[in-house]
């Protein structure tokens, strides 16, 4: 079966995925706050960003390769980490690592993932990263790092964006608990989607295997979209940003940033990238889209930028690069790609956005990513 020939972009993937999973996974993966604004604020101002084509270039194959925080990448974007990924597919997390390695592109992990880092150690690449939900208690946050480090993982991500449980309406209409009941709604909805319900037979329902050192008892009175992990959790200040860079002796990321103050103040404590995001539109529904912060925030700093939030295809990651960021990841797409596809999707997906950046960078005679980033934008800023 030739996957461009049925599942050409990520659209076709998506509608796939939602015919497999049950109603409320699906809305766990693609809900987002509110009223879901600024989920579609992301798609809007991405779609604004628009280019004039340049021709008469001969032929040319786009190189996408690049150099990120000192690691060599086959292109320039990677996995994003989504918490209970075990949830949304059976065995996501191994299956989205080796993918990765595969592709030679990061692989981040979620403190919050359904397998540990020692559980993701044989299926890693040559750059893992690890995202810290950061735990209030300074020995499991030195144990945590500890057990990233000696599983493989090289950087470390801090995400800041999360300082109290989010109210994702549409997931909590779905029936989706913390933790996960089976109650009779959810597994009529499991009955219809077999795929799904029999590979969630052969895993066990997941849970998050990382924290199971540290949780003892049961959780008490969390809402539905809170988790275990809130248990332990603190909201971080500048101190924790402090004491990590002290305690982590590799590359060192902080995500959830749109405000260019706190982009320059954490270059200042010793970040070696800012992740430029919004969280999907999961988190605040009064933000703005993650993309149009991107320009300012690139003339506050000289550090590396990471940048999420609403990419849906290659068209979206040259917008980001050429609007500032460095390196681009991925998420919800990712998660499509193995809902619809099962382990062959993610590495279709890879081969579906490195395509669609070579023809689009071809239209725009951009032959290398350094090129990528010298385009402005049209119509040009007026004065």
């Amino acid at each position: 079966m030739d996957l461009h020939q049925r599942y050409p972009g990520l659209d076709d993937l998506k509608r796939r995925a939602k015919r497999r999973l049950p109603r409320f996974v699906w809305d766990y993966l693609d809900s987002g706050t509110g009223a879901e604004q600024a989920r579609a604020r992301n798609r809007t101002a991405l779609d604004r960003i628009r280019f004039l084509p340049s021709v008469l270039h001969g032929p040319m194959e786009p190189d996408l390769s690049t150099v990120f925080l000192g690691m060599a990448q086959a292109l320039p974007f990677g996995i994003a980490p989504v918490g209970m990924s075990g949830l949304i597919w059976p065995g996501a997390e191994a299956a989205l690592a080796r993918s990765a390695a595969a592709a030679g592109i990061p692989f981040c992990l979620s403190t919050v993932a359904s397998r540990s880092p020692e559980d993701l150690a044989p299926h890693l690449g040559k750059d893992a990263w690890f995202q810290l939900y950061p735990p209030k208690d300074e020995g499991i946050r030195a144990d945590l790092l500890a057990r990233a480090r000696d599983a493989g993982f090289r950087t470390l991500v801090l995400t800041v964006d999360v300082p109290a449980a989010s109210r994702r309406e549409r997931q909590t209409r779905s029936g989706l608990t913390q933790p996960p009941r089976l109650t009779p709604r959810l597994l009529a909805q499991i009955a219809i989607r077999p795929a799904w319900a029999l590979g969630m037979a052969r895993q066990g329902m997941p849970h998050m295997r990382t924290l199971d050192r540290y949780i003892s008892g049961a959780q008490k009175n969390l809402p539905p979209t809170a988790h275990v992990g809130y248990l332990l959790r603190t909201s971080p200040d500048w101190d924790y940003v402090d004491w990590l860079r002290r305690n982590w002796d590799g590359p060192f990321v902080v995500k959830g940033v749109l405000r260019a103050q706190d982009a320059k103040r954490m270059e200042e404590a010793g970040a070696d990238a800012v992740w430029i995001s919004n969280h999907g539109g999961r988190q605040f529904d009064g933000c703005p889209a993650a993309i149009e912060v991107l320009p300012e925030i690139r003339e506050a700093v000289r550090i590396p930028l990471v940048f999420d939030s609403g990419i849906e295809g290659g068209l979206d990651i040259i917008r980001a690069l050429a609007l500032g960021a460095d390196f681009v990841m991925l998420g919800r797409a990712c998660h499509y790609a193995l809902a619809a596809l099962g382990a062959d999707g993610p590495a279709h997906l890879t081969d579906i956005l490195a395509k669609d950046m070579q023809a689009n960078m071809s239209q725009l005679g951009t032959p290398d990513l350094a090129a990528l980033k010298a385009l402005k934008p049209w119509p040009p800023a007026a004065g």
